[in-house]
């Protein structure tokens, strides 16, 4: 049990002993450095069950504490602030507890807990992953590994959106203007030279568009009417009824696209369990719109077009089915959802990675769910998230103007290796270890920058930025733990057995960080936010480093603070390499 369980049950005590008040919850923070204490209970949050002079609340309770928990062996109280001061034997006998625990702070999920699932990156077939990708990739994978982290069952799964026009165009210039090129005639990934293709009908189809309006017809009529534009809805027409020619060659494009996408997913390190294809999915939904029509959940205008009516949850009316009896995303959606908790009977709740210019639609697809009366409705998440944004300004798929993830990763690794190589501490690797490093140290940059953000705001990516290897980063971070396991290289005794000492202050807040552990993965599980784990990686980081520059480690005289101290920094060192798996992160042994 961590002190701060044990302190709120006491304070709920002491309160209820005192006042004969019984209180629902407990506020704490970290003690001000300028304060006695290791713990600070917040009282100010109690004057709402009982009125009075905080300064005396809290006096009241830290004698109670002093009395009745034999762990507490002083307090004091400043204003509305409760320090509370903790024995050390609390923290050495703690630290003897986890310094074996080789998955301290997870927990193992429960036969009967219900599992989530994740759904992430959802490209489409017609452009390879792009930098937008690239921080939504990072997120889904992220909140799954802290999800399983903190007990739950993950299902990580993606929705391919592999049907449509933009998929046409693609389709269309390749057959035009393509010449029957392949990846393995060119040496492309396939989802480069179908990106390639995208960009070609779009720069063919504004010459078209330029034509047109030079002989007199208006822009938008142009749009419309440019022989490229209506040869792509034709191809999505044939498409649609089945034509054997298109399906082929679509067949044949997506494939090559897939797998380009595996080498990107695999170079940058997340998977996925399960795979579900817009094609397989466009037309579910609409068997649940009549269901709900007959519900009184949705109801048909006279055009026969399918509604919903949100307005006394203080959103709109919102279409579900067209007057023709074609679906519109939302149907799609609806249906999926329904069909995924199908395939995994045990699903309770989904999260669903989308950038937040979908805010309003997860808004509505949740809410008619609910309404729908699915269960697991009550458990659905939209884990919205802000653009990334590059100083040279915004993406556009169409123009060209994105940044490859393939590339920005290539650019990592070698922003990674200039830095290194200007920092000459690698004497004695080969080229390949080398090669290795730098990859690990610029993918791990990416990734910490990324996802050290809250995923609410907005991004502005500095490849260089992220490389430095001083401040919150992720190669300061790397360089940590390489320094730890260069201390534990260098230790030749047997450090494996428990010792008692007298903690040394920089040895009490380093413990005290490592105690946060465990329930800072759930904090990060229940705001679906890798940033918090990020941070608190930093927070221990900082930590040791004070710690590293003020104790003697592998020269102090006295054996067990010998032992203690190289203990201490193999737990902060497995702690940092635990929670940068959460991240995605991998460790390098040696920098």
């Amino acid at each position: 049990m961590s002190i701060q369980t044990l302190i709120e049950a006491k304070v709920k005590e002491g309160f209820l002993a005192l006042y004969n008040i019984e209180i629902p919850s407990v506020e704490f923070q970290a003690t001000r450095k300028d304060f006695e204490g290791d713990i600070t209970v917040v009282v100010f949050p109690l004057l709402r069950y009982k009125k009075g002079s905080p300064v005396q609340i809290g006096e009241d309770l830290g004698a109670y504490l002093v009395e009745n928990v034999e762990d507490i062996t002083n307090y004091n109280v400043v204003k509305g602030f409760l320090n509370l001061v903790i024995n050390d034997s609390f923290y050495t006998n703690f630290f003897n507890e986890i310094t074996t625990d080789s998955s301290y702070g997870f927990v193992t999920p429960s036969a009967n807990e219900s599992s989530r699932m994740v759904e992430y990156s959802s490209p489409n077939t017609n452009k390879p992953l792009h930098l937008g990708h690239v921080r939504n990739v990072l997120l889904g994978y992220s909140v799954s590994e802290i999800l399983k982290a903190s007990g739950k069952k993950v299902y990580k799964t993606q929705i391919i959106n592999d049907r449509g026009i933009h998929i046409c165009k693609s389709m269309l210039a390749w057959q035009k203007f393509g010449n029957g090129e392949t990846p393995e005639s060119t040496g492309l990934k396939g989802d480069k030279l179908v990106g390639n293709y995208y960009v070609k009908f779009d720069q063919e189809y504004k010459k078209e568009i330029a034509n047109l309006v030079a002989s007199g017809t208006s822009e938008d009529d142009a749009k419309k009417q440019a022989p490229l534009f209506v040869e792509a809805q034709e191809m999505l027409r044939k498409w649609e009824a089945g034509d054997e020619e298109v399906v082929t060659l679509w067949k044949e494009m997506n494939s090559w696209v897939y797998k380009g996408f595996d080498v990107t997913y695999k170079s940058i390190g997340v998977d996925f369990d399960k795979l579900y294809y817009e094609s397989n999915t466009y037309l579910l939904g609409k068997d649940v719109i009549e269901d709900g029509i007959t519900n009184g959940v949705f109801y048909k205008k006279e055009d026969g077009s399918v509604w919903c009516d949100l307005t006394d949850e203080g959103l709109d009316e919102k279409l579900v089915l067209r007057s023709d009896g074609t679906s519109v995303y939302m149907t799609q959606d609806i249906g999926t959802a329904i069909q995924r908790a199908k395939d995994m009977s045990d699903v309770g709740g989904m999260v669903y990675t989308v950038g937040n210019e979908q805010d309003y639609h997860f808004k509505v697809l949740f809410l008619i769910l609910k309404k729908l009366g699915y269960s697991w409705a009550e458990q659905l998440y939209h884990l919205s998230y802000g653009m990334v944004d590059l100083p040279s300004g915004k993406m556009k798929s169409r123009e060209g103007t994105v940044v490859d993830a393939d590339d920005l990763m290539t650019e990592m690794t070698n922003t990674a290796r200039t830095i290194s190589q200007e920092l000459g501490k690698l004497e004695g690797y080969s080229d390949e270890e080398k090669e290795e490093l730098y990859r690990i140290i610029g993918l791990g940059a990416l990734k910490y920058f990324i996802l050290k953000v809250d995923p609410k705001k907005r991004i502005l990516f500095d490849p260089k930025a992220s490389v430095d290897f001083q401040g919150n980063t992720g190669p300061f971070i790397q360089y940590t733990y390489a320094r730890i396991q260069s201390i534990l290289r260098k230790a030749d005794f047997d450090y494996s057995n428990a010792v008692s000492i007298e903690l040394h202050a920089k040895e009490k807040e380093l413990i005290k960080q490592l105690e946060l552990y465990p329930e800072t993965i759930q904090q990060a599980a229940k705001n679906y936010s890798p940033a918090v784990i990020a941070n608190y990686t930093y927070d221990l980081v900082k930590e040791f480093n004070s710690f590293y520059q003020n104790v003697h480690i592998l020269g102090e005289e006295n054996q067990d603070k010998k032992v203690f101290r190289v203990q201490l920094s193999k737990k902060v060192a497995d702690t940092i390499k635990s929670a940068f798996s959460l991240l995605g992160i991998q460790v390098p042994e040696r920098m």
